[in-house]
Order: structure tokens, then sequence, then C-alpha cells
């Protein structure tokens, strides 16, 4: 049994329910739209297993623009994705980013700053004293600068936004079908028609990638080779006793992480290169915490000393494996296939953006708000990689 939609998008994580609710709301647009999502009850998403954080601090333009205008997206939220009069809330949290900087990468987070600043970013260089004097409770052994998040920046819950994408898209008449896409059909360099493990066919004006992780599998029912993977995460819940006032979070220059949450705290560390497979299950390693985080932690923080798990969970990055960037637009020689892949998890709070800029090649034919064709597929064959360090 065949559907016709103007536009498929496969994935219906909070990329894709991004997009869907910028094609749907723009007025300029009057086809229909379907959403194909295996799991509605997005138990394993990557962006319900996501910390839920939101940060300016990158070293590449267009992410700071995109999560500039994530921010003001998140800030319009609880009105702009209402429905009905139910509003949205995101119980978003503007603690900001606090990252620390050995002397061997001062020269790299100033660098970054210089960048941030030029394009609208509210962060401030301080020096370990000052770093010391706003956050008592924090080691600066080791630290010789910080760069702190001062507005726009913090934690807010995912499955909020992602939730309210996807009713408001329904509310404008996304349809949202339980599935998942086992072929691409494809004529004269442009796709057709996307198969179904139910047995179905969905015929399609456009097809957008949107299928977080599973990204690169998608692409390949194409023939398409995007190097994006499947990279595990754990992130650890832990109790303390001591009191760390105004705690924003924390990155720690050896790449662990904590931040406040519900009276708890999380945090984590990402992997080494040559420790970090491609992988699809969500099972936690609890060694990491005992190995590789609660000593940073307590090295950093006294009243991390004496604390205790409570917790933990896995969840996966979208993962560029080239420049840890995402791909975003038409696939050169497909022209009706698009990607929105790689976010190598920036994918939540730059999900705004990226349903927004989807939407303005779908109906526009080019970007109107941000330039981001610096994120385009043909970066790979042209081997110029846009890389961003800012990677936690």
């Amino acid at each position: 049994m065949s559907e016709s939609y103007d536009v498929a998008i496969i994935g219906g994580g909070v990329i894709g329910s991004a997009v869907a609710y910028f094609l749907a709301a723009d007025p300029d647009f009057d086809g229909s739209i379907a959403v194909i999502e295996r799991d509605p009850s997005y138990e394993a998403c990557s962006t319900t297993r996501s910390a839920g954080s939101i940060r300016q601090q990158f070293s590449t333009p267009e992410n700071i623009a995109m999560s500039l205008f994530g921010r003001d997206f998140l800030d319009a939220a609880a009105e702009t994705l209402a429905v009905d009069g139910e509003t949205v809330d995101l119980g978003f949290v503007p603690r900001g980013y606090l990252f620390l900087a050995s002397e061997a990468t001062r020269a790299a987070l100033e660098e970054s700053h210089a960048i941030q600043a030029k394009h609208g970013a509210d962060n401030a260089l301080l020096t370990p004293d000052e770093i010391a004097a706003r956050f008592p409770w924090l080691s600066v052994e080791g630290v010789a600068m910080g760069s702190l998040g001062l507005s726009g920046e913090g934690w807010f819950d995912p499955a909020a936004l992602l939730h309210g994408f996807r009713k408001k898209a329904r509310a404008l008449g996304v349809t949202y079908l339980r599935d998942e896409v086992t072929g691409i059909e494809m004529a004269q360099g442009r796709v057709t028609a996307l198969a179904l493990a139910s047995g179905g066919r969905i015929v399609c004006g456009a097809a957008v990638n949107a299928a977080g992780p599973h990204g690169g599998r998608v692409a390949a029912l194409a023939g398409i080779d995007l190097p994006v993977t499947a990279k595990k995460r754990f992130v650890f819940v832990f109790d303390c006793k001591g009191e760390l006032p105004d705690c924003p979070l924390v990155i720690d220059p050896a790449g662990v992480y904590f931040r406040p949450e519900s009276g708890k705290f999380i945090g984590g560390v990402s992997p080494g290169a040559d420790e970090d497979p491609d992988c699809f299950d969500l099972e936690v390693d609890y060694t990491w915490f005992d190995e590789r985080v609660w000593p940073k932690l307590a090295a950093r923080v006294q009243a991390f000393e004496a604390i205790k798990m409570a917790g933990a969970w896995a969840g996966h990055y979208d993962y560029n494996t080239v420049d840890q960037n995402a791909v975003l637009g038409p696939h050169p020689e497909i022209a009706n296939f698009y990607f929105a892949n790689g976010f190598s998890g920036h994918g939540l709070q730059q999900s705004p953006a990226a349903g927004r800029a989807t939407a303005e090649l779908i109906i526009h034919g080019r970007y109107r708000s941000l330039d981001l064709a610096r994120f385009g597929f043909g970066r790979f064959a042209a081997r110029a990689p846009l890389r961003e360090i800012a990677v936690v």
C-alpha cells in the first residue's frame, strides 16, 4: 500500500520534529508532511537521553549562530509551541557553562572566546583568582583560565522540547507514522519513494534524513556514504552532601563535566578516539565512574570526595567521524534528499536552527536566515572538514 506526501522526514526525534514544525508553520508551504518514527515511545531516543544543555561556546561561527537562535527560540517556546492554550514548560536553568583550560589549552580557549565575542555570544574569560572568587568550592589547581557563559546558556528538559515540537507539528497537520524506512527508491537522480518495514511505501517529493545515530545507515539505503554513526556516552547521577552555590555546568581540562540536576548532580566524560567504537547498545559500564569520572571530580571539588553514585544511563551521539559538525542541506547529486545529521552531541540545542534551515531549503531553495552552507555534504568530497574544537 502506498501513501503520498510532499515531504517525508525519516526520524521523529527533536531534529525531525523541528523540521516538521518549521515546514508546517511556514505560510509559504502548503504541502503534506509525514514523519516516520520507529519508536514513538522515544525510550531509546538520543533526544530523551541527552543531558539537555545549551551553550554558545563553540569554535565554529555557524555553531555559535545556531545556538544563539536556539537560545532565542527557547525563550519564546512556551508560547510558540503552545497548542490550544496549553504552553510548553522547558524548565530552563540559566546557569551557564564554565570551560576550564590548562596552560596547554589556554590559547585555544582565548581564540574561541574571540570568535564567540565577535559573533554575539555573552561570556567572559576569567583568571584562576576570578574563578576562585566566584566559585570558592572549586579548586583551580592546574587551571590557567576559564570561560564562563554569562547569559543564554544552561540546561532544560529535552523531552519537553521534543514533545513540544511534535505536538505543535501534529496540530499543524503533520502526520506521524510508526514505522521504519528499509529502502529508498530513486529515479533520474531523485528520491521517489521510501519502503517501510510494515510493507508500506511512501511516495514523496522530498526526503529528509533526520535519523540521528542511524543517519549513516539511512543514507546507505540511497547508496550514500555518510560518515555518521552511533557513539555511546554515559551519564552518571550522584549525590553530594556539600553545597555548591550557583554551580554552572563545569568542564574540567581533562574533559570530565558535571552540573546540578534536581537536587543531585550528573557528570561524565567522552572517551578517547581509540576507545570509542561504533555502538548501538545502551549498556552502562559503571567502571567508568570509578576509574575515569570520580577521581577528576574529587580533585576539582573537595565536596565530591565523598559522593555516592545514584544511577546512570547511556545515550548515543549521532557522531560525525570526520569533523564532529552537522551535515545539513541537499545531497549534491540527489537534490531532493536532505541531510540533518551528525550533530555529535549538539543536536538538541541546535534543533531549532537546523529545523528552520532545512525548511527554508525545501520551501525556498536557499538559506534565508543563517547561511549554513559550510555544513554541506560537499565538504567531504572536497576534503575540507569544518572542525569543531569544543566537543564535550
